[in-house]
Formats: structure tokens, C-alpha cells, sequence
């Protein structure tokens, strides 16, 4: 049976030779993504993502997640959450839930209480200092606040052919409070149908939201593309359209997989994924934007994995 799972960023791939594992041993694709986005929530040294997310402009670091059951297109999401540990599995939870399966801010969190969910404090002293750092360099250079956007999206086939997608995120950095992007909306940030296949994004989520990529994709799967079509389709005819009728585009990047485990990908910016199905070992991959709507992929690089380690790592001054 065909089996397999991608997301995006380097950042997830642990998790995903994780999640392969349990793929090939007959786990649900809800079980196997979960352990995918727990890796990364869970790893102090992603600034996007989690424990180790960076803050709002106050300091509060405020989660975002999502998770869609594409036999069901059961969704559960939570935006704005505060010191849970693992706000996909409270996303996961709602997804259950027949009312009121998309919680925020103070009643998220407090849902994750009354059921149970490991409270943690989540801002780390290293996202602190960040976070500090930048307040005192907005002061003297009047520099932008906002920076980092990065959602780790997954998308996930088991072998009975059932399918899952799921976000976290801990948004945009220096955001103000309450704000929220596109990952925890149903066909901005993640879209699945266990039938046809799923598709995840990363980026600019003010600029996703204009473009509702993730059903789009999945859409177009549907019609006959292949994943790598879908993705090359929509992602760069909404780069232009946005770029015409906006004046400009935000980075953003989308992932997908067909329900036979094929996948595709398509970017703006220069972007790392990670995918692996029951035909290829689970690898990590850089993408570009190609000439006349096409993507680039390439096997990534011990040189490039090499300094992604030390920059992530790099001592807070």
C-alpha cells in the first residue's frame, strides 16, 4: 500500500523520518502527523514553531495550529493559545468536536486545561533575549518589528488511504497580540480530501489569506494534475496576480501529496521541505521559483545543513 508524508522546512525532518516509521508499521495518518508536528514544537532552538517561538510585540508567545481529517473534513484549530505544550494535539482534539471546534486566545487555552493538555511555559530565556534585542534595535535604527513566518504544514498518507493535514505556528514575530495568520484556516493554510490529496503552506499568512492556496491546489488535484502541477499552477499565477493587483507578494511556500503518496511543491522564496514515501527515503530538499511558472528542486547539502545548525544555535548577545 502506498504510504507517505511531507512538510515544509528542514526543521520538520526529524519528525518525519519519525512519522515514516510509524507509517510503514500501519499507524493513522492522524497518529503519524502528530508525531511529526510534536517534534517540532517540542524543539527549543525553532523560532517559529512552539517551545523556542518568539513572542508578540508584549512579549506573550501566542500559538496558532490546525488539524483536518481528510476522510471526515473533521478540522479542529486553536489561534492564539498560550502555554500548552503541544497545540496540535489540542487542535487534534477538536477536530472532535461536532461545536465550537475552532478556539482562541483564552478559550483555547483554557479548553487544553479542562482536558488535560501539558501546560508548559513556552517562552524560552533564548526568545526572550531575541525578543528584547529587537525592541532596543527598533529604538535606535527604527527598523520594521516584524520578522520570521515560518510554519512547519504537513500533509500525510497512511496505508488504509486515509489522509491528515496539520499546521503549528507560533506567527509572526513582534505580531500584535491577537493577531492571526493563515495557518490555523481551512483552505488558506491546509486543505485534505483522503479521495484526491492535501496541501500545506508556510509564509506571509496576511498574504496567503488573499489566495485560499491550500484548497486550490487540492482542487486542481482533483481535476487530473499531479501534485507538482497543482502547485506549480496556483502558487505562481497568484505570485502574479497579487503582484499586479496588490503591488507586491510576501513569501510563501506550498507542499502537497496525491493520494497515492506523489508530491509537489512550489515557492516564492527560496525554501527547504522535507518529504519521504513508500517509494523514497525520507530527505530534505531546497526549492526555488524556476523560469515560466516552474520550481526547482534540489537535494540539499551537508555544507547547507552544516551552517543551518550553527546559525540556529548561534549564542544571543
Amino acid at each position: 500500500m502506498n504510504y507517505g508524508t511531507i512538510a515544509t522546512w528542514r526543521m520538520a525532518h526529524d519528525g518525519i523520518v519519525a512519522a515514516m516509521e510509524q507509517l510503514k508499521s500501519g499507524a493513522s495518518a492522524g497518529d503519524a502527523l502528530e508525531t511529526t508536528v510534536k517534534s517540532v514544537e517540542d524543539y527549543p532552538y525553532y523560532k517559529s514553531v512552539g517551545f523556542g517561538g518568539l513572542p508578540n510585540a508584549k512579549g506573550i508567545l501566542e500559538m496558532d495550529a490546525a488539524f483536518m481529517d481528510g476522510d471526515t473534513f473533521q478540522i479542529g484549530a486553536v489561534a492564539g493559545i498560550v502555554d500548552i505544550k503541544n497545540p496540535i494535539s489540542v487542535a487534534r482534539k477538536l477536530s472532535h468536536e461536532k461545536f465550537n471546534s475552532f478556539l482562541i486566545g483564552d478559550g483555547a487555552t483554557q479548553y487544553a486545561i479542562e482536558h488535560g493538555f501539558e501546560e508548559k511555559e513556552m517562552l524560552t530565556d533564548r526568545a526572550k533575549k531575541i525578543w528584547q534585542n529587537r525592541l532596543d534595535d527598533m529604538k535606535k535604527h527604527n527598523l520594521s518589528p516584524y520578522d520570521g513566518h515560518d510554519t512547519v504544514g504537513v500533509v500525510t498518507l497512511d496505508t488504509h488511504g486515509s489522509m491528515t493535514a496539520g499546521t503549528s505556528s507560533s506567527g509572526l514575530f513582534m505580531k500584535r497580540t491577537g493577531r492571526v495568520g493563515d495557518s490555523p484556516l481551512s483552505g488558506s493554510g491546509f486543505y485534505v480530501d483522503s479521495e484526491v490529496g492535501g496541501a500545506a503552506a508556510t509564509g506571509l499568512g496576511e498574504d496567503l489569506m488573499k489566495g485560499i492556496l491550500s484548497y486550490e491546489i487540492v482542487r486542481k488535484m482533483k481535476e487530473g494534475l499531479s501534485p507538482q502541477e497543482a502547485c506549480d499552477q496556483t502558487v505562481y499565477s497568484f505570485h502574479d496576480t497579487l503582484t499586479k493587483r496588490y503591488g507586491k507578494a510576501g513569501a510563501f511556500s506550498l507542499v502537497a501529496m496525491n493520494n497515492t503518496g506523489e508530491w509537489g511543491v512550489a515557492t516564492n522564496v527560496e525554501f527547504t521541505f522535507s518529504v519521504g514515501n513508500d517509494k523514497e527515503e525520507s530527505a530534505i530538499f531546497i526549492a526555488n521559483m524556476g523560469e515560466n511558472h516552474t520550481t526547482v528542486i534540489e537535494p540539499i547539502t551537508q555544507e547547507w545543513l552544516d551552517a543551518y545548525e550553527k546559525r540556529i544555535k548561534a549564542p544571543i548577545e
